[in-house]
C-alpha cells in the first residue's frame, strides 16, 4: 500500500512547521521571514517598484506590517503617513480579488489592492505600487500570493490553537494527577497491611491484586502528567516494526472478539523516541480503528521511510471522520467513542509534537478514518 499524494503534500508542510526548538519565538520569526519572501518574490516581478503585507499575528495578537520598495520609489512622509492610517481603505473588497486605489493626488504610480481576509476585524492585504497598470500575469501572480500568504495564516493560527490546548491539558492533568494521588496512596498503604497481616490464601492475593494494581495505577498516572514533556523524555533507539507489533499483540483479544485482521508492513525502521510515549500513541490509534471497525474489518499500519524522517498512517474502514470531527478530533475532551474522555488524541499529538513530528487525520480513500504521524530517524533532545 502506497502512501497518496495528498498525505504525502501535508507531510512535508507539517514536517516544516514542526522543525522548531522555541515553539513561539521561531513560529513569529519564521512568519515573518515567510512574508518577508513574499514581499521580495512580488519587488522581483517588473514593473512592481512597492510593496507591503498586512496581515494578523497569531502569536503576538496584533496586525504586523512589512513593507519594501524598490530604490526607484520613494514617497514622501505626508503620503506613507496617509497609507498607513489606512483612511483610504473605506470598501471591503472580497478576499484574493484585485482592486485600483486611486492615489492620483500624491502619486503617478498605480496602485492595487488584494485582501488576504479579515481577522480580528481588520483587513489582511497585500498593497503594491507599479509603474504601469499591472498585465494580466501579474495580476494572476498577486492574487496567487495572497492565496498562499493566507494559507500559510491559517497554518499558524492552528499551531497556535494547538500549543494553547496542549498548555491547557498539561495544567489539567497535573492538578488532576495531585488531587488523585493522595488517596491512591491511602489504598495503597490499607492494601499492604491487609497484604501483610491476612493467612496466606486467597483473601491474601486478592490484597496483593490490589496493591500490584494501585502501584500500576500510580505509575500510569505520573506517565500521564509527564507524558511529552522534553525533560521527562527519554530516548533510545528503537525498532518501529517491533513496537507496533506489540501495541497490536495488546489488543488481540479486542481483535478476536471482532475478528479483526491488521496488516502492516515488514520493513524495519528505528528511531530515536521514548519507548513507552511512542507506544502510548500507537496503542490509542490502533484502539480507536479497533473500536471503529465493522466485524470481520481490516486495519492497516504500513510506514514509508524517507531520509530524514518516517511517515506512518494508521487505517480503519469504519465510518470515517464527519467535517467536525476532523476539525476538532485533537481537542481536549472532544471524543467520537460513548464515555470517552477525549484526552487519548490529544496526548497522542502532544508526545508527537515533543518527539518534533506530527500527527494529523484525514479520511480515506478506502473509506475510513486515516492517521498519519511523521517522526524524524534521529533527533537531539
Amino acid at each position: 500500500m502506497q502512501v497518496t499524494t495528498e498525505a504525502l503534500t501535508q507531510f512535508l508542510g507539517h514536517s516544516l512547521s514542526n522543525s522548531r526548538t522555541d515553539f513561539q519565538s521561531s513560529q513569529i520569526s519564521s512568519l515573518q521571514i515567510f512574508c518577508q519572501l513574499q514581499i521580495e518574490l512580488l519587488l522581483s516581478r517588473a514593473s512592481i517598484d512597492w510593496a507591503r503585507i498586512v496581515y494578523y499575528d497569531p502569536f503576538s495578537l496584533i496586525h504586523q506590517t512589512i513593507t519594501q520598495c524598490s530604490q526607484e520609489q520613494e514617497f514622501t512622509r505626508n503620503f506613507l503617513s496617509y497609507i498607513n492610517s489606512e483612511e483610504w481603505l473605506v470598501d471591503f473588497y472580497h478576499s484574493f480579488t484585485l482592486h485600483e486605489i486611486d492615489f492620483s493626488h500624491y502619486t503617478s504610480s498605480k496602485c492595487y489592492i488584494c485582501p488576504i481576509g479579515y481577522r480580528n476585524q481588520k483587513p489582511e492585504y497585500i498593497l503594491i505600487f507599479t509603474r504601469e497598470p499591472l498585465s494580466l500575469s501579474l495580476q494572476q501572480d498577486v492574487k496567487q500570493t495572497a492565496t498562499i500568504l493566507s494559507k500559510h495564516l491559517d497554518i499558524c493560527s492552528e499551531c497556535y490553537q494547538q500549543k494553547t490546548e496542549i498548555k491547557l491539558l498539561e495544567q489539567i492533568l497535573q492538578r488532576a494527577g495531585h488531587q488523585l494521588r493522595h488517596p491512591l496512596a491511602m489504598i495503597g498503604l490499607y492494601a499492604e497491611n491487609l497484604y501483610l497481616k491476612l493467612p496466606e490464601g486467597s483473601t491474601q492475593e486478592q490484597a496483593a491484586i490490589i496493591r500490584e494494581s494501585i502501584k500500576d495505577l500510580d505509575a500510569n498516572l505520573t506517565e500521564l502528567i509527564y507524558c511529552g514533556q522534553k525533560e521527562k523524555i527519554k530516548v533510545t533507539l528503537q525498532d518501529l516494526k517491533s513496537l507496533i507489533s506489540e501495541s497490536i499483540q495488546g489488543l488481540q483479544p479486542l481483535l478476536e472478539q471482532k475478528n479483526l485482521k491488521v496488516q502492516y508492513s515488514e520493513t524495519s525502521a528505528v528511531l530515536a523516541i521514548d519507548r513507552l510515549q511512542m507506544k502510548q500513541v500507537f496503542d490509542n490509534l490502533l484502539s480507536n480503528a479497533v473500536y471503529f471497525s465493522p466485524v470481520s474489518g481490516v486495519i492497516n499500519c504500513h510506514w514509508q521511510i524517507f531520509q530524514n524522517e518516517v511517515l506512518i498512517w494508521i487505517s480503519d474502514r469504519g465510518k470515517g471522520l464527519s467535517p467536525e470531527d476532523i476539525k476538532k478530533i485533537f481537542t481536549p475532551f472532544y471524543s467520537r467513542r460513548p464515555g470517552g474522555t477525549g484526552l487519548g488524541l490529544t496526548i497522542a499529538k502532544k508526545i508527537v509534537l515533543d518527539h518534533y513530528g506530527s500527527l494529523w487525520a484525514q479520511n480515506s480513500s478506502e473509506g475510513g478514518a486515516q492517521f498519519f504521524i511523521s517522526l524524524p530517524r534521529s533527533t537531539s533532545f
